[in-house]
């Protein structure tokens, strides 16, 4: 019984294939997202980092760097 559901009936090296193949390419685009945004965070506080009051006013009012600004607190 549980053979048969291991093997299903012959198509068990094809299923779990695919399937492997979907989650190792749903981690590697996850992983090079997650660096890409990390690299953009950090340029976005290297430049923004040391701004003083009127700059850091103007920078938070835009649509943009609110975005940016609310992803950045959250991690």
């Amino acid at each position: 019984m549980i053979s048969e559901l291991l093997f299903m009936n012959g198509y068990a090296v094809y299923v779990l294939s695919a399937f492997s193949f979907t989650l190792l390419s749903f981690l590697g685009l996850y992983l090079v997202t997650k660096i890409q945004f990390v690299k953009e965070q950090k340029k976005f506080v290297a430049k923004f980092g040391s701004l003083n009051t009127e700059q850091a006013n103007t920078a938070k009012s835009q649509k943009i760097n609110k975005e940016i600004l609310a992803n950045a607190t959250n991690n």
